[in-house]
């Protein structure tokens, strides 16, 4: 898989320490792109992936902020600009289930924090990478949301899924917003992708149970999902393709 127009160009890919967002940031690497790898507590793991893209022949940095505050996200946009001197594509990949716990049952600091990572982090990030894509001329925005946004998700988190649902429309509101600025706004929306610490989050009963409605009956690889995010970042292959959300879930759900 080339995308040859994505050579050269610079890349943040936040939460790229693991997991999918460290599958993206090796891919963007091979295909020529200089990374900025994000990470926040799991710093060692972003430089092992800043490492694998540098062994590979490609150029990368790594950078750290807490993306739960938008001071930080704004920070670590600005220092990804200021490492290669522009900003051609924001993945908005940082985010996770964090805790399942019922409704009744959750606390005021567990709700700030699924919400802030994965509905502030995107807004953050991406409020900071509009002025930086608008004086360039153009950009794309990629940014991860996921099938619970569709179906509500799995037992016990419902406010990860309402913050994922908050992405899938932020990305649809934003591409209208921002095309007349040649910037394109799209996202990726993973099923049950077997990723590192998944059993922290997710019982295996319940993981069963997916892979039962799965019509792939299985799980799928975070090298799986890596296309969709590097079609969906270049100009080339997505140049009319804006405001959509790339459904990666073995068949789980279906438009």
């Amino acid at each position: 898989m080339k995308f040859d127009d994505l050579a050269g160009k610079t890349v943040l890919v936040t939460g790229s320490s693991t997991g999918i967002g460290a599958a993206v940031a090796r891919a963007f690497g091979a295909q020529g792109a200089r990374v900025a790898v994000h990470g926040n507590s799991s710093l060692a793991a972003a430089e092992e992936v800043a490492a694998a893209i540098r062994a590979a022949g490609g150029e990368a940095v790594v950078l750290q902020a807490d993306l739960r505050d938008l001071g930080e996200c704004g920070r670590l946009v600005r220092d990804a600009q200021a490492a290669f001197g522009r900003l051609d594509i924001l993945v908005n990949n940082a985010g996770g289930v964090v805790a399942r716990k019922p409704i009744r049952d959750v606390e005021d600091e567990l709700y700030q924090s699924i919400v802030e990572l994965n509905a502030r982090s995107v807004f953050g990030c991406s409020r900071a990478a509009l002025p930086f894509m608008e004086a360039q001329g153009g950009g794309a925005i990629v940014s991860t949301t996921s099938l619970a946004a569709r179906n509500g998700g799995g037992g016990r988190s419902v406010l990860y899924a309402a913050s994922k649902g908050f992405v899938s429309t932020f990305t649809r509101g934003l591409a209208k917003e921002v095309a007349r600025f040649g910037i394109r706004v799209n996202a990726v929306a993973p099923g049950v992708i077997d990723k590192p610490n998944k059993d922290a989050t997710t019982p295996s009963h319940q993981l069963e149970a997916s892979i039962r409605q799965t019509p792939m009956r299985r799980t799928g690889t975070v090298e799986e999902c890596v296309g969709a995010y590097l079609y969906l970042a270049s100009e080339e292959a997505a140049s009319f393709v804006t405001g959509q959300i790339i459904e990666v879930n073995g068949g789980m759900i279906m438009p």
